[in-house]
């Protein structure tokens, strides 16, 4: 039985109420000490090591929130791989824990958190889920992380890299990922990629489990990933209809002008008459202005008031309208 299997098993049967469950680190001095990445959270202090039955001198304990690895060159796997060259590591535990508040946040909580600490959004990457590794759930944080361990070039092949989940009340631990199942290999080429870039092979990813696909909880990492993009698409959508609502009330502001300009423009044809100056005479057109109306000429044959004389006829007929000024 090796370093991991006998943790397991001896958490297990604890965890089942055997009190003569523990571990021989003795007999393990060989995969010693262990390498733990684990989240920040407080909660864990009491737990670790001791729920993995191991002495501190034989723990190195890394912690980030949320035990999360962003990629196989990460700043995270710079400390991994100190820790194995320097410090002497020998197994590589990723541990995650039920009820993981990093896991649980959604983006737009996040950015609002943000935003109370004085953190503007425009001043963020654009993809904060890529960014800050968020994830759906602790289980498929997990495996993730382990994926990036196992493809960076900066773990040797013969470094164990398991996955586990521990239960934040109990203490009990849930095996994701059998590391020694990888041994002897390239850490690129066991996952299948070349730094961590590439698609993971699926046979290969089968190998990494010690459990039947259909129990990983795949939906439920992937539910929770679209659900914090449905938020902050949402939050784009309410943006756009406030906007929408701001053009609508200018374009009706626009519209009331344009419909009093042109109910002047009415009320201005509406003044403008038409004047007959006899049968075969050219039409007079006046146009009513403020003030007295303009006096048509008297036409011709009409009787001349107050004594004033006629006018003649034309000798001809002008060839175009006359406009009175």
């Amino acid at each position: 039985m090796r370093l991991l299997e006998a943790i397991v098993d001896a958490n297990h049967r604890a965890d089942a109420g055997d009190a003569g469950a523990g571990l021989q680190p003795s007999r393990y001095a060989d995969a010693l000490p262990l390498i733990a990445l684990t989240c920040i959270d407080p909660r864990l202090n009491p737990l670790l090591p001791e729920v993995l039955g191991i002495p501190e001198e034989s723990f190195i304990w890394l912690r980030n929130a949320g035990n999360i690895i962003t990629g196989p060159l990460s700043s995270t796997m710079r400390s991994l791989a100190l820790a194995c060259a320097i410090k002497g590591g020998r197994e590589i535990a990723i541990i995650g824990h039920t009820d993981c508040q990093v896991c649980r946040t959604s983006v737009l909580q996040f950015t609002e958190r943000l935003k109370q600490l004085g953190v503007d959004r425009a001043r963020l990457p654009e993809n904060l889920i890529e960014y800050f590794g968020l994830s759906g759930s602790e289980r498929q944080n997990v495996i993730k992380s382990v994926d990036f361990v196992r493809s960076s070039p900066l773990i040797g092949p013969a470094v164990p890299v398991h996955g586990l989940v521990v239960d934040i009340a109990t203490g009990r631990l849930d095996w994701l990922v059998n590391g020694y199942t990888t041994l002897g290999s390239p850490a690129a080429a066991a996952a299948g990629v070349e730094l961590g870039s590439g698609p993971l092979a699926l046979d290969q990813f089968k190998q990494w489990v010690p459990f039947e696909m259909g129990e990983m909880k795949f939906p439920e990492g992937r539910i929770g990933e679209a659900a914090t993009q449905a938020e902050g698409l949402l939050h784009k959508v309410q943006e756009a209809a406030a906007e929408a609502g701001r053009l609508a009330a200018n374009a009706g502001s626009i519209a009331e002008k344009i419909g009093e300009k042109a109910a002047a423009a009415a009320h201005w044809l509406t003044e403008a008459q038409a004047v007959p100056t006899g049968k075969n005479q050219p039409r007079h057109i006046t146009i009513a202005t403020k003030g007295t109306p303009a006096k048509p000429p008297p036409l011709h044959g009409a009787k001349p008031d107050h004594g004033s004389v006629p006018i003649p006829p034309p000798r001809r007929p002008p060839l175009t309208p006359r406009r009175e000024n």
